[in-house]
Order: structure tokens, then sequence, then C-alpha cells
């Protein structure tokens, strides 16, 4: 399994971000990327200077998310549903994005659920729980899950 450094994470959405504005070709990854960034005007600054931002530390005391966390997230949440895994998440998000009116404000409310179920897993030093992020997807949606 890849698992990206900080910077080398960052230097992803960075390159990505500078390809699609000199319309280089982009890998299919960067295509995912970069549709990700152009919903996300408040980030389009901090990409664009990546000598400034590569090593800013964006520390809970500053009561915003991470932008490259934020991304990194939406990033995993694509996969995800590209895949359906865990099971059942697809339905999930279909059922949000419903409820929500809105892909990008579903993804949002999965990105939630996902941070949350990553948080408990640091704090308790075991894997992510894939019952745990279903049933914060469900009661997103406000439903329980059929199967």
């Amino acid at each position: 399994m890849f698992e990206p450094s900080r910077d080398e994470a960052r230097q992803f959405f960075f390159e990505a971000r500078a390809k699609d504005r000199r319309h280089a070709p982009l890998t299919p990854l960067e295509t995912i990327a970069v549709d990700i960034i152009r919903l996300h005007p408040e980030y389009h600054a901090l990409l664009d200077d990546p000598e400034r931002q590569l090593d800013r530390e964006f520390g809970p005391e500053s009561g915003r998310m991470n932008p490259f966390l934020h991304l990194s997230l939406h990033l995993a949440i694509e996969e995800q549903l590209s895949i359906d895994q865990p099971r059942g998440i697809l339905e999930r998000f279909q059922r949000l994005a419903e409820k929500c009116g809105d892909s990008h404000e579903a993804k949002h409310a999965v990105l939630e659920c996902l941070g949350e179920t990553i948080w408990q897993a640091q704090r308790t030093g075991t894997p992510p729980d894939d019952k745990t992020y279903l049933g914060c997807l469900d009661r997103k949606a406000g439903k329980r899950h059929s199967a």
C-alpha cells in the first residue's frame, strides 16, 4: 500500500493544480484531484504558492481543517465510492446526496464520518471500523440501512 509522506501528499496537490493551470495532461488520479480542487476555490491561492505552503502547519488551534487533509479525504472518498468499499458506502452516499440535493455537500457529510472514524481509530490504536463509519453515514442520511 502506498502511504505518501505529508510533503509528498502536498506536492501531489500542488503539481495537479499547476498542471491543470498549464492545461498539461493529467494522470487519472490527478484528474480526480483537480475535479476536487475546482470545487474548493478557497484553496486555490494556497495551492498556487507551494514554496510558502509546503511546510505550513495547520493545527487545530487555527480553527479550520487542514486543507491538504480535506483534499486527501475527498480523494479517499472518491476511491471508496468507485469500488463500494466499505460495502454499502455507495448506497448510503446516494441517500445522502438525495437528502442534501447536492453531491458535494453529501461528500462533505461522508468526509465528516470518515474523519471521525479515523480519529477514533487513532485514539484507540485500532484499524478504522467500517460498522462505525457506515453507522455514521446512516445517521446523517436519517435512515437505517436495509441490508
